[in-house]
């Protein structure tokens, strides 16, 4: 059975058919319940951390955070244009949720999350998902760095121990200065129990048991340790039962009705929407595309974004967070055989038995063994390995990696990707406006290919040739001018060989038409040589063919020289007349 509405075509509705065999079913349902396992502290996790009762008020934290992954999930599994992907809460939205929290509340969240799950199906129904994979690799491995540091200062309250109350403020700068002035409040205990449950995390694959994942056991652990040793009633260990009360799952959560929908309120969270949109759509993708190299497959971008913005757009209806592309729990269901979508679907039936069913036990999970799950995952989705071969990057993309991590960590994804993505646009230029060359040609220069080699041909007098080598764009367009500006006098003639110029602009139009009137006001002319298609489309477009003339366009460097030896003979130049340039 295959579904596709223009650019919406899910995998789900064309992989499953008669290719699809008992053993895929069974390499899915297997992947699908060791993800659904991995998912249930993450989602826990996550819920917790990104709505805290300081400024979230008295939501189901928890309770939220298991939903969004449920419901999120198996949309982005059953309608995405991914094999793979594995959609939920993701770490890279705790600091754009904590400040729109702070700005708009709880039910602003759920708005702007609505509206960025619109503008993610408008950018999928306008085919803007190829354009991701032409944000620099500096751009991106800055923002995912910056985001984990933003993270684990997030986490760091909770990781230790630290009452993270009312007064607790989220921006980073504050915030670093909040939990230093706060380090005698440590729970020694929490701390502990954070740190070993860290270490127990990081150290388990090297233990050689990959069927169980580490952070479950690490909360197995630290869990029995509370519950067994009193240490929530003792020590004052806070737990997810501290946070989310006597009931891990309400009777009612907080949902979005119409009402909530005011032209003011949308206005003033359209800013935090396109936060959202535009890191859910790099998240996203980034995640299909390392799932892709995993499986040699190929996602489709475009259904991959309307997912996306379908799960955005009915999760808040629930009271649900974000819902993005996970890259660990994505590679997880390759490593574990997921095959299909079935895996991602079934990874969320699991994590919703498994809370329906543990509920009762999950409320003594300490927080700082969740922050300590969290952690471990911010800390793998930072290029740190980027940041240490600084001194092995050109100075171009080492600034734009820098930029993009400091400005992500201080002001936010959107202005990073904007500063970032423009300041990357203009090193870029300015490393192709220092490749592209204005050179004279003579008869003893030898060029690289034989069909521009003007060795041994005679260059006429009263001619001057310059070849153009790399592209003609108004980063470049200024050295034709200082070309110019070198000439002590004027050639009656002007060759501009342009076979090595594979694409100009309008500046460089500008440029030529300029060259062209200067040459005529002296009386000379201008010979273009072996223009390509883009240039001459360019050129012809602009009506500049007619103005320098047809004849004046050549194929071949030869047919040039032909044709200036004929308006030389026109002009009826003396032969001792010659253009000179100034060194």
């Amino acid at each position: 059975m295959a579904l596709r509405i223009g650019e919406f075509q899910p995998r789900s509705f064309t992989l499953w058919g008669s290719g699809y065999s008992r053993q895929d079913a069974l390499a899915d349902l297997k992947a699908g319940a060791t993800v659904g396992l991995i998912a249930l502290p993450l989602a826990l996790a996550l819920g917790i951390t990104s709505l805290p009762q300081s400024i979230a008020g008295a939501v189901p934290a928890a309770a939220i955070g298991v939903l969004t992954a449920v419901i999120g999930g198996f949309i982005v599994s059953l309608l995405g244009g991914s094999r793979v992907q594995i959609g939920g809460p993701t770490v890279a939205f705790i600091p754009v949720i904590l400040l729109v929290l702070q700005q708009h509340g709880y039910i602003g969240l759920l708005v702007a999350t609505m509206l960025a799950g619109g503008i993610l199906i408008i950018m999928g129904i306008s085919r803007l998902g190829n354009l991701v994979r032409y944000i620099p690799y500096p751009v991106t491995s800055g923002l995912t760095t910056g985001i984990a540091i933003s993270v684990i200062v997030t986490l760091t309250p909770d990781f230790l121990g630290i009452p993270d109350g009312p007064a607790a403020p989220h921006e980073f700068v504050a915030r670093v200065g909040w939990i230093a002035q706060h380090i005698p409040q440590i729970n020694p205990l929490a701390a502990i129990l954070g740190i070993a449950c860290a270490l127990l995390i990081y150290f388990w694959p090297r233990l050689g048991w990959q069927r169980l994942p580490g952070s479950v056991v690490a909360l197995v652990v630290a869990t029995l340790a509370v519950v067994f040793l009193h240490w929530q009633s003792l020590y004052g260990v806070t737990t997810v039962g501290t946070r989310s009360g006597a009931n891990l799952l309400p009777d009612r959560l907080t949902l979005v009705s119409l009402s909530d929908l005011t032209v003011s309120r949308i206005r003033d969270l359209i800013v935090p929407a396109t936060s959202i949109a535009l890191l859910v759509a790099i998240d996203s993708l980034l995640s299909a595309r390392v799932a892709d190299t995993l499986i040699n497959d190929r996602h489709d971008p475009n259904s991959e974004l309307i997912a996306h913005g379908l799960a955005n757009l009915l999760c808040p209806f629930l009271g649900g967070l974000p819902v993005s592309g996970a890259v660990a729990r994505t590679s997880t269901n390759i490593r574990c055989g997921g095959r299909t979508p079935l895996a991602g679907m079934v990874h969320a039936a699991v994590l919703l038995v498994l809370v329906l069913a543990l509920q009762r036990y999950l409320l003594f999970v300490p927080l700082s063994a969740l922050a300590a799950v969290l952690l471990l995952v911010a800390y793998r989705r930072g290029e740190w390995h980027e940041f240490a071969r600084l001194g092995q990057m050109t100075r171009s993309d080492g600034v734009v990696l820098v930029t993009s991590c400091v400005l992500t960590v201080f002001f936010g994804v959107v202005v990073a990707v904007e500063v970032a993505m423009v300041l990357a646009a203009i090193l870029f230029i300015r490393r192709m406006a220092d490749t592209t060359q204005v050179s004279l040609v003579t008869a003893n220069d030898e060029l690289e290919t034989s069909e521009q080699v003007a060795h041994g041909k005679r260059i006429p007098d009263g001619v001057l040739v310059y070849r153009i080598f790399g592209p003609f764009f108004f980063g470049a367009a200024e050295k034709m001018e200082d070309a110019l500006r070198r000439m002590e006098r004027l050639p009656r003639v002007l060759i501009v060989r342009m076979q090595l110029v594979p694409a100009m602009d309008a500046t460089a139009l500008d440029t030529l038409e300029t060259v062209l009137e200067k040459m005529r006001a002296a009386g000379g002319t201008v010979i273009l040589s072996g223009p390509h298609r883009q240039p001459l489309q360019l050129l012809s477009k602009a009506g500049f063919v007619e103005r320098i003339g047809r004849p004046n366009i050549r194929a071949h460097f030869d047919d040039a020289l032909a044709r200036a030896e004929e308006l030389l003979e026109d002009m009826k130049v003396p032969k001792a007349e010659e253009a000179r340039v100034r060194p």
